[in-house]
Order: C-alpha cells, then sequence, then structure tokens
C-alpha cells in the first residue's frame, strides 16, 4: 500500500552542496592557481553568448554610425552643388570681367590715337549696321544732342573709318570709305603723289581714281589722308597699296588698296571735327 506522502525532496540538499562547492571554488581561486585552465575553457566557451548578448547594442551603434555617414554623404553632396554654382557664377564674372578688360584696351587704343588727330573728338559706339548689302552704312550711338554733324570724319584705332551722313537726336548714320559713293583725298607716304580713295563696295578694297602709268606707286605703299577739301584730317592711314596693274590697252594703272581700318570690326570710333582756324594756329 503505498504512502499517503511523497518522499521529502534532495533539492535542498543539492543546493547546499552546490553553494559549498561553490565557496570552495571560490577559496581555491583566490589563494591558488590551479583553476587558470579551467577559467580559459570557460570563457572560450562563453564568447558565443557574449556575442549574441551584445547584439542589440551592436546594431544600436551600428545603425547610429550609418545615419552618421548617410547624414554626411547627403551634406558633402550638398556642398559640392553649392560649391558648384559658385563655380558657375565666378565663371559668368570672369567673362564679364574679360570682357570689359578688352573693351577698356580698344578705348585705350583710341583715346592713344585720338592725340594723333587735330580737332574736337568725341567716342561713339556702334549700335546697328544698315541692312542693305548695296550700301555700307553703320549707325552710332552719338547724335545732333552731342554735337554730332553730318560731313564729319569718323576713325578707328586703325585708320580713317567714313564719315557721318546722317544725324537725329541720339543716333548718327556713318558711310563708310568702301561704300561706293566715297572717296577720301589722300597722299602716298612715299612720295607724297596725291590720289583718291574710292570704295568699290567691297568690305576690304579699295581704288585708286585713274592713277597715270607713269605714277611712282608700288605695292605695300602706305596712304594717308591728305586734307585737302577740309573734310578729313591730315595723315591718318587710309590703307595698304596691295596691288598695281599696268594693262597695255589701259591708259590708266589699276590700284587696289586695303583698309587701314578694322571697318568689319571695330565697335568704337572717334567723331573727329575739322579744327577751325583759330584752333589752328
Amino acid at each position: 500500500m503505498k504512502g499517503l506522502f511523497a518522499r521529502e525532496s534532495t533539492a535542498g540538499y543539492l543546493l547546499a552542496g552546490l553553494a559549498t562547492l561553490s565557496v570552495l571554488l571560490a577559496f581555491v581561486e583566490a589563494n591558488t592557481r590551479l583553476l587558470a585552465p579551467v577559467r580559459s575553457v570557460v570563457g572560450t566557451v562563453a564568447t558565443p553568448v557574449y556575442m549574441v548578448a551584445n547584439v542589440p547594442t551592436n546594431v544600436w551603434d551600428g545603425g547610429s554610425w550609418f545615419v552618421d555617414v548617410v547624414s554626411d554623404r547627403v551634406g558633402m553632396r550638398e556642398q559640392i552643388t553649392r560649391l558648384e554654382k559658385q563655380v558657375v557664377e565666378l565663371s559668368a564674372v570672369s567673362q564679364q570681367f574679360l570682357a570689359l578688360r578688352e573693351e577698356n584696351n580698344r578705348l585705350r587704343e583710341l583715346l592713344g590715337s585720338s592725340a594723333r588727330v587735330p580737332g574736337e573728338k568725341l567716342i561713339a559706339e556702334l549700335v546697328a549696321v544698315v541692312p542693305d548689302p548695296q550700301k555700307h552704312r553703320v549707325v552710332i550711338d552719338k547724335g545732333a544732342a552731342d554735337g554730332v554733324a553730318v560731313g564729319e570724319a569718323v576713325i578707328d584705332t586703325r585708320g580713317l573709318f567714313g564719315q557721318v551722313v546722317e544725324t537725329a537726336r541720339a543716333t548718327s548714320v556713318v558711310l563708310l570709305i568702301t561704300d561706293t559713293t566715297h572717296a577720301v583725298p589722300a597722299e602716298v607716304v612715299r612720295n607724297n603723289i596725291r590720289v583718291i580713295a574710292a570704295g568699290v563696295g567691297k568690305s576690304d578694297v579699295l581704288e585708286l581714281d585713274p592713277v597715270p602709268k607713269s605714277a611712282d606707286i608700288r605695292e605695300g605703299d602706305l596712304l594717308n589722308s591728305s586734307g585737302l577739301g577740309g573734310r578729313f584730317p591730315q595723315g591718318y592711314p587710309v590703307g595698304t597699296v596691295t596691288s598695281v596693274e599696268k594693262l597695255r590697252t589701259a591708259p590708266y594703272a589699276q590700284v587696289e588698296v586695303k583698309p587701314a581700318a578694322d571697318l568689319d570690326r571695330s565697335r568704337y570710333v572717334l567723331v573727329v571735327s575739322q579744327p577751325s582756324a583759330g584752333q589752328m594756329q
């Protein structure tokens, strides 16, 4: 017949035994080196447990590092974008500076050229080209309100450019020396032979009006304005002789001249009026 009560449990004895063993092991560990190999083995076995236990912390720290890296990359990209915009802005400023420097150089050349010409001088800027292929005319930004008058000569940094043929209050029309209706009294610098240089409708060619075959004119001769007629200032470059053709069947020599002025490139010009008798004395 089974008993009514179960036998007494041995858990208490086991706990007491383990406690006694722990105390004994602690005493041995504290006073001897006998348990060092055992501690090393236990540490090795427990390493995976430590790693698993630290996973949440590592994930949090790693996530924070990743966020920092992403944030840094975004900041760097924004900085690069800002620097690229600054480069574009600085490039535009640089280009404007270069353009202003070139314009300043042209104005300096023009003002330097003005010292060679007597009379009143006025700097003007080309603002338009007359849209007619049969006429060589341009429009400048100075007119009657600025004192510009019809007939006044116009020069650039290289030479004779043309003359004023029309004026409005704020603008004027300039007839270029290459126009078919234009002619300028000139002289050969080498020997002072007087000639007339006329336009033929080409932007890079002038022709001398009938020149006797016996005239001493050669390729490379320089022509200056003679000042005859009182329209153009004396001694200003008109052009350079590029060819001299003497045909047996023609009574005169055919002489072509390359204009000295930059007719198709100059932006700034000088409007020059001939000095009066009182100014010339």
